[in-house]
């Protein structure tokens, strides 16, 4: 069926038929319209769902903490300043191994104050060990969010998922977008099963309920004589996430007849490309239509790679995918404030470090507060990045695209 949504109405109308139990939140601008959309989903009835309204960031995701520990499929949302307050339960949210599903939408973080776009919220979550992905349009995020709910319930992860959307430019543009039929999604999300764990002999469900036959503790001290061993299990579980996400990713395609990629990376032709771009979220979209117009014009040389799964991150996928490519420009929409590049530069030319790829790679920052990356400025990038390559000068600064200097 198809609806027109934005991808705030798509992301709620996604957790509506996701069997979801319990919700927390706060409003913010711009992921405010998922909340409001599913607390009229509870109020009418179409979703049986508990809605709890808390009086702070910080407060949803602690009542999200409780309510996974209890056994419960949970989610919530948020936005820049709402994640940054968030900060402290992220990592608790993720040690205590509770697959809560949270939608982000992407907003610059103040300040100066700013509601619109940018990755420095999510970006500066990066190592709280969630899974993170991002999302090029409403209909990934519609799909992605569904995804999310099988990840992180699996129990060879047993981790949080955050799922990207960028704000405005994905939260509030309407699009059409085709969404499953209710009970397709539910046999196709199911309930949450919890893991069962052994305890003195006795296997119990790894969840705080009073009629374990073993009483369970969430969350006590973890001094220098356990806690590196729990942060080396989370980092396993990390790896074992990434043949659970493409399993997820391909069973999903094949009931809904959409798929990106391989579920960490898509490409778009990349068969007969010398330069690459590699960017997250909206702007691939636009990356595309300046390769659609250069190959209109005789020139098929630019081809893209969108990172979808930035944690795990796709440092075996990448190399493969730059095979034969002469220079690469990597797009990042946050700051690299003292660093050589923004994050994804970073992880890009970490990832190429030890493979036999080594294309020319440089860095831009660009669209921070949500100014626009146009087709324009996309060309000049590439314009540069073949000078690059003809000089076979790399930069070692970061560029700013777009910027009053």
């Amino acid at each position: 069926m198809m609806l027109a949504l934005n991808g705030d109405e798509a992301v709620a109308y996604a957790v509506k038929q996701s069997n979801v139990d319990v919700i927390a939140a706060f409003p913010i601008t711009p992921q405010t319209i998922i909340v409001e959309k599913l607390s009229e989903y509870v109020a009418n009835g179409e979703l049986k769902a508990y809605y709890a309204c808390a009086e702070s960031e910080h407060s949803a995701i602690s009542m999200i903490v409780g309510a996974s520990a209890a056994g419960a499929r949970t989610f919530t949302a948020t936005s820049a300043n709402g994640l940054a307050l968030m900060h402290e339960i992220l990592y608790i949210v993720s040690s205590l191994r509770l697959p809560v599903v949270m939608a982000i939408v992407n907003r610059a973080l103040s300040g100066p104050i700013n509601i619109h776009t940018d990755h420095g919220d999510s970006m500066a979550e990066r190592d709280a060990c969630w899974i993170q992905i991002y999302c090029e349009d409403a209909q990934e995020a519609y799909d992605t969010v569904i995804q999310a709910f099988r990840i992180g319930e699996n129990h060879k992860v047993l981790l949080p998922v955050m799922v990207m959307l960028d704000g405005f430019l994905i939260s509030h543009t309407t699009q059409n977008v085709d969404v499953l039929e209710d009970e397709k999604v539910s046999n196709f999300v199911k309930h949450r099963i919890p893991a069962e764990i052994e305890v003195f002999g006795k296997k119990v469900p790894l969840t705080l309920n009073p009629e374990n036959e073993v009483p369970l503790t969430f969350g006590p001290l973890d001094l220098w004589d356990y806690y590196f061993e729990h942060k080396r299990q989370q980092e396993d579980a990390m790896e074992k996430s990434r043949e659970v996400i493409r399993k997820v990713h391909d069973e999903y395609a094949k009931i809904s007849g959409r798929s990106y990629g391989n579920g960490f990376i898509e490409t778009y032709n990349m068969d007969s490309a010398e330069y690459a771009f590699i960017c997250l979220s909206s702007t691939a979209g636009t990356v595309k239509s300046l390769i659609d117009k250069l190959i209109s014009k005789g020139d098929d040389k630019l081809g893209l790679v969108r990172i979808r799964t930035f944690r795990p991150f796709p440092y075996e996928e990448l190399p493969k995918a730059l095979e034969g490519v002469k220079g690469v420009a990597v797009l990042d929409r946050s700051g690299a404030f003292g660093a050589m590049g923004g994050p994804v530069y970073n992880e890009v030319r970490s990832a190429l470090y030890d493979s036999d790829v080594h294309p020319f790679i440089n860095g831009y920052i660009y669209g921070l507060g949500g100014r626009d990356m146009t087709m324009e400025m996309l060309k000049s990038i590439y314009d540069d990045l073949v000078e690059t390559v003809k000089s076979g000068k790399p930069k070692r600064k970061i560029e700013f695209v777009g910027v009053r200097e």
